[in-house]
């Protein structure tokens, strides 16, 4: 099982052999300055820890739950597009993974293959993501394609009114949704550089809280919202019933100039208060971010980019590898901190510090180049 990738660093180095530079772009980079995604990664490495000793941490569980299904680790895989980028089987791949693994696989529904191919894969629980880009009527049917095909929760991404200029991919005249990219014509491509169809599947500017109220009755199932970046959006989720609150910028993906998700997580832990479950995305590379963010109140993380390289590396079981790795590292964390449980994590375990790297995408790893890479 791909067992000679000792570190995700080399799964990375792996992914970028195997990608064409616009497949990697699209991945590896973020919108216009890329500010958003660096502070993504300088908002962990400001978090140091505040070890505990002479506790019995001979055993180290990590398991925990999100919407009560139950994580190996607390980790998710968060809703990617164009999985079928970085390896053939696309979201089938991710779900296989997610299902051998042992944790929940939160599909998108601008990948391959459909959303009933991908929950075949295996029986494991799954969260189907959805972009609306249809009327009403549209939106009644996807929800209820999600029902049939058996999927645990619905999730909305809300950080989507437009879609961003992401200048990487751009000035590689790259892209997403390879299989469509056969099928457009030049008249197909707007300014942005991407097949009209796709724009669609972002654009949500005329969804508000009364559209998801409709969603929610609707759907009559735990219901996520992705996107959330303020306290005051989040007591608002609060007061619509919105069971798990996803702290998320997109990756870096969509505002630039925004905080890094660990600077907005505090204030969001702090109006929740417990009356909904946080998961929290932006800049994962490392098992030690995962503690940082339970200790700061997140009930999981996603990964989106890791996701992709590890697909990208070598379909499910590099992937399988690359969530091993980040396992191996979240247990070591715990048993140096004195928490033999991801129960026992908590804010005593953490401070603010001095970061000593240069944010960037791959500034979780020694061996990486400084600064924007390849």
């Amino acid at each position: 099982m791909h067992s000679e990738f000792l570190s995700n660093e080399e799964i990375v180095q792996e992914a970028k052999k195997n990608l064409v530079q616009g497949a990697w772009d699209y991945l590896a980079g973020g919108s216009e300055s890329e500010t958003t995604m660096r502070r993504n990664r300088l908002a962990f490495d400001k978090i140091a820890f505040r070890p505990r000793v002479l506790i019995n941490v001979s055993k180290i569980d990590t398991n925990t739950t999100i919407l009560n299904e139950k994580l190996r680790i607390p980790i998710l895989l968060a809703p990617i597009g164009s999985l079928q980028t970085f390896t053939q089987k696309g979201g089938a791949a991710a779900t296989k993974s997610a299902s051998d693994f042992g944790i929940v696989h939160v599909v998108s529904s601008v990948t391959e293959p459909s959303l009933e191919e991908i929950a075949a894969v295996s029986n494991s629980p799954k969260i189907y993501q959805l972009y609306i880009h249809g009327d009403w009527g549209w939106t009644k049917e996807m929800i209820q394609r999600a029902k049939s095909a058996g999927y645990k929760a619905l999730c909305i991404t809300v950080d989507t009114a437009s879609y961003s200029r992401r200048e990487r991919p751009m000035l590689n005249d790259y892209i997403p949704f390879s299989q469509q990219t056969s099928e457009a014509s030049k008249s197909e491509v707007n300014q942005f550089g991407q097949i009209d169809g796709e724009l669609k599947a972002f654009s949500m500017a005329s969804v508000t809280w009364d559209t998801i109220d409709k969603i929610k009755k609707e759907w009559g199932k735990p219901l996520l919202l992705k996107g959330i970046a303020t306290k005051e959006d989040a007591k608002i989720a609060l007061e619509h019933e919105i069971e798990c609150i996803w702290v998320s910028n997109h990756g870096g993906r969509q505002l630039d100039h925004g905080q890094g998700t660990m600077e907005m997580l505090p204030e969001i832990v702090d109006a929740v208060n417990g009356k909904s479950e946080i998961i929290i995305d932006g800049g994962v590379l490392r098992g030690s971010d995962v503690v940082k963010a339970v200790a700061m109140g997140a009930n999981a993380v996603a990964i989106g980019k890791m996701q992709g390289w590890g697909l990208a590396a070598g379909g499910s079981n590099a992937l399988t590898r690359s969530l091993e790795i980040l396992e191996e590292e979240i247990i070591i964390a715990m048993g140096l901190l004195g928490t033999p449980s991801i129960n026992d994590i908590s804010p005593n375990h953490i401070c603010y510090a001095d970061q000593v790297n240069h944010p960037h995408e791959m500034s979780a790893w020694t061996n990486m180049p400084g600064g924007r890479i390849f």
